[in-house]
């Protein structure tokens, strides 16, 4: 559940890149600074923040890399700001890669499966305006607060039809998921199908309507069963442009 911003830096600065990064814990401003490599896959750069007394701390590392399938540079940082170690990367958009522009967006790293949703419960609600919606997702362990916004980016089908985003202690939005606007193939009822970044790892849930609630504004998110519906691929549900 992380967001932020990257920003590279004229050559001639100490810092190669100054950015924040967000959580719903915390805003943190951040700096990515060249070390000394040891190996081939030793880390690019320092993390550092200033902390509470003004002094500048090392809070982790970070890699140049590029994708396997899209060929296009990223940075993926390792972080602990003391509330256990984190993995993130530093991401641009397609607009920003037509512009040569040099900044990045912070995204949470993709894992490779779901956690299974068990005991959930929440409410999904269309909005009035900006074809948005409101929700919450709880279960004994977390309580979030969520909003479903319209991703301005899907160019393909396969991509979201909205970005799930939290926000941080300062406002901030935090990008946690996304979502897809599906049909039952057995029942030919709307629903959406969700992948969102909890505290406790990837979850899929979907949010549906029941007897009473449908023709309404609201839905019900219930836990993913796999049946024979056709699913959204959950490998790319945190993707920026996806």
């Amino acid at each position: 559940m992380f967001a932020g911003t990257l920003t590279k830096n004229v050559d001639t600065a100490a810092a190669v890149f100054t950015g924040t990064i967000h959580n719903t814990k915390f805003d943190i401003a951040i700096q990515l600074e060249t070390r000394p490599k040891m190996s081939e896959r030793s880390p690019d750069f320092d993390v550092t923040a200033v902390n509470k007394s003004g002094r500048k701390v090392r809070i982790g590392t970070a890699w140049n890399e590029t994708g396997n399938t899209s060929g296009n540079p990223y940075i993926s940082m390792q972080i602990d700001v003391g509330l256990g170690p984190f993995r993130v990367n530093a991401v641009q958009t397609q607009e920003a890669r037509k512009a040569k522009s040099e900044d990045f967006e912070i995204i949470p790293l993709v894992s490779n499966g779901t956690m299974k949703s068990g005991s959930i419960s929440g409410e999904l609600t269309a909005m009035d305006a900006d074809n948005a919606f409101a929700g919450y997702i709880a279960n004994m362990m977390f309580d979030l607060d969520f909003m479903l916004i319209e991703n301005d980016y899907k160019t393909e089908e396969t991509h979201p039809d909205y970005r799930i985003e939290v926000s941080s202690p300062k406002g901030k939005a935090i990008r946690v998921g996304s979502a897809w606007m599906a049909k039952s193939t057995r029942t030919g009822n709307d629903y959406l199908s969700l992948l969102i970044n909890t505290p406790d790892g990837d979850l899929r849930v979907n949010a549906v309507q029941n007897e009473e609630q449908r023709g309404g504004q609201t839905f019900s998110i219930i836990p993913f069963v796999q049946s024979g519906d056709e699913q959204p691929d959950a490998s790319g549900g945190l993707s920026l442009v996806a």
